[in-house]
């Protein structure tokens, strides 16, 4: 017994180091954005007191505002339409036999491991062709059709999951495949589809790179790519407390999703998991 408690005090030592790190991590970052860069620089946080106008001043100097809006943009867009092409996709992969169906199963695995860097230029150039670079629709389309594969990948076991005997009996019922699959498949699924869509959320928020080739205009700059600007900006000016600020409200919005959430990923994970 003495044994087995150590073994299992062991085990959890990587995690508690882990999880004292991290609080350490935020908790400076938190301190130091309601800091002034003098207190930064001299390790004497919060010495002269908070100072909530590191934020105020953040919204007042910078279009931090806009780039919010334009992250909420994108990344409700490209959720919605992510769950729009994927799931009919994902529904005849997980439920309906035909032939090359492994060709095709194996063409959505093998689309995963296609890095971006590798389509960037393929992609840009289409875009610039038919005259839509810059446009918000571009960025929306990157996203979409870039997470399509593991939404389709994801999808498929939740769908492979459910009773075939649903379809059948509302089949019996008069009610068409279709039908089926939007009232009674998709409800089904529910649980898989919310999975994919915080993955998707919080990828597409703290998103960089197709950003940075594709929303070439500043004012279609989701909020990833204005904080680097930020960042750049009060560097130059030394105003590091600004940047702590700028990072925090960047961070924030997944992070606190993720808290909400985290063990309705986990549970989705688990029932997609399961094939029957």
């Amino acid at each position: 017994m003495r044994l087995h408690s150590i073994t299992r005090i062991i085990r959890y030592v990587p995690l508690v180091v882990w999880l004292i790190f991290t609080i350490i991590i935020f908790g400076y970052a938190f301190l130091a954005s309601l800091s002034t860069t003098r207190e930064i620089f001299t390790n004497k946080l919060l010495a002269s007191g908070i100072h909530f106008s590191n934020y105020t001043r953040l919204f007042e100097e910078t279009k931090i505002g806009l780039y919010f809006l334009n992250s909420l943009v994108y990344t409700v867009t490209s959720c919605v339409g992510i769950i729009v092409v994927a799931a009919p996709a994902a529904y005849i992969l997980g439920r309906i036999q035909f032939r090359g169906k492994r060709l095709v199963d194996l063409m959505f695995i093998s689309a995963l491991s296609v890095p971006g860097l590798l389509i960037s230029i393929p992609l840009f150039s289409l875009f610039y062709s038919l005259n839509l670079t810059g446009s918000t629709f571009t960025l929306i389309f990157v996203y979409i059709f870039t997470n399509v594969p593991f939404a389709v990948f994801l999808l498929t076991g939740f769908f492979a999951s459910i009773p075939k005997e649903l379809e059948e009996s509302a089949a019996i019922d008069g009610c068409g495949p279709i039908k089926a699959f939007i009232k009674i498949i998709l409800p089904m699924a529910q649980a898989g589809i919310l999975t994919l869509t915080i993955f998707n959320v919080m990828g597409i928020w703290n998103e960089y790179f197709y950003a940075l080739i594709f929303a070439n205009n500043p004012d279609r700059h989701p909020i990833a790519l204005a904080l680097q600007s930020i960042v750049v900006g009060y560097t130059n000016t030394g105003n590091y407390s600004g940047i702590f600020a700028a990072s925090l409200l960047v961070f924030l919005p997944t992070f606190i999703l993720y808290l909400l959430v985290s063990r309705k990923i986990v549970a989705g994970i688990t029932i997609g998991s399961v094939k029957g």
